[in-house]
């Protein structure tokens, strides 16, 4: 349900965007961090230690310094709240309440090019973008392009302009330069 939600109200902003680019912004806002950071503006610390039944106050004060438990219980209550009001109310309570997150996750997402080029510029290397196909009319046009080093594959995406596509490609060889290393 946070998904939903949280996808929902940040389609209608970036509807010409990269399906990469909206779901950097996406993970971003529902992560862990982020529904710890709801439920101390909801005050889910202070209304969890009010509700522990007399004698348990002691475990409910350890339970609430989790941020695990911090997140989990936001999470909890939109599933509570969807199932007593269903989705559209609760989707548009979501939304309200990760409004912060979501503009902070816009804010501050990461130029994946130049994260790339800072990365491989470490190991004495350089990538190359070359854009492989453009298809569709000039008011719908989709490109797609490879990010290569030293003439070896390691990025590819697509959007609807040069720099899009680029960026998608320069997050994927993010991506699987991450996975190679374990991280």
């Amino acid at each position: 349900m946070l998904n939903i939600a949280v996808s929902r109200a940040v389609f209608p902003r970036f509807e010409r965007s990269s399906a990469g680019r909206l779901t950097k912004i996406r993970a971003q806002t529902v992560s862990r961090r982020s529904c710890v950071d709801v439920a101390q503006a909801l005050g889910v610390h202070d209304r969890v230690l009010a509700a522990a039944p007399p004698g348990f106050e002691h475990q409910a004060k350890r339970l609430v310094e989790s941020d695990s438990v911090l997140a989990e219980a936001v999470e909890a209550a939109i599933g509570a709240c969807f199932l007593e009001y269903g989705f559209e109310e609760t989707a548009d309570a979501v939304a309200e309440a990760f409004e912060p997150q979501i503009e902070h996750a816009i804010a501050n997402m990461s130029d994946f090019k130049s994260e790339l080029q800072e990365r491989l510029a470490q190991r004495g290397e350089f990538v190359a973008y070359r854009v492989v196909s453009e298809e569709g009319p000039p008011h719908e046009r989709r490109f797609e392009t490879v990010a290569e080093v030293d003439g070896t594959l390691v990025g590819r995406g697509t959007g609807r302009s040069k720099k899009e596509s680029e960026q998608e490609a320069a997050r994927q060889a993010l991506e699987r330069m991450q996975e190679a290393s374990g991280d």
